[in-house]
């Protein structure tokens, strides 16, 4: 494997709004050892962490369903997208942040989360890396309604729904989240439920 030879001439901050968008100008060594100069802007919203929550017994799964703003920009006509739970890592680590954000999100409060991978979402443009989790879940743990917090200003419907109905969505197109298919396909694959 060919590990090639970065020198970063420059790193400019275009923003810091929200998160960091960064145009970063550098020096790539090329398989003939030729160099190119290269600029690339990058956006660094931190880390995070998803998890698909399932219940063996009764053959179901917890997704949430929220508007998000760049899929509405970008074809998706009312904004509202299934996924999974997830939130970013902040000073979390993964497993401390998706039991946090489960309990957040969709009221049941873990205790044992299952690491399944780590993922580079979109490693063209984002710098994200993505903790993906299954955790089992019965009623009895559910101790809230869930949806979100006040102060993050977020309203997520929390869905419970068949692991069937839920992997059927995948192909009819009413699932497009990608960190929710590969959780989705992995339970599949592994036969958890």
């Amino acid at each position: 494997m060919h590990i090639p030879e970065i020198k970063i001439k420059e790193n400019q901050v275009l923003s810091d709004n929200w998160y960091l968008l960064n145009k970063v100008t550098f020096d790539f060594k090329k398989n003939d050892n030729s160099w190119i100069t290269q600029k690339r802007e990058v956006y660094d919203r931190g880390n995070g962490a998803a998890i698909l929550l399932y219940n063996k017994e009764n053959k179901t799964v917890i997704l949430t369903r929220q508007f998000r703003l760049p899929t509405y920009l970008n074809g998706n006509k009312t904004g509202m997208l299934i996924e999974v739970c997830a939130g970013l890592l902040d000073q979390d680590n993964p497993e401390q942040c998706i039991i946090r954000e489960t309990e957040e999100e969709t009221g049941y409060r873990l205790t044992t989360v299952n690491k399944v991978m780590e993922t580079y979402m979109s490693p063209g443009a984002v710098t994200e890396i993505l903790y993906l989790f299954t955790g089992e879940y019965d009623q009895s743990m559910q101790v809230s309604e869930g949806g979100g917090l006040e102060e993050e200003q977020e309203n997520i419907e929390v869905l419970e729904m068949t692991f069937d109905e839920a992997y059927a969505m995948i192909a009819s197109g009413e699932i497009k989240d990608a960190k929710t298919i590969m959780l989705l396909q992995h339970a599949k694959i592994q036969g958890l439920i």
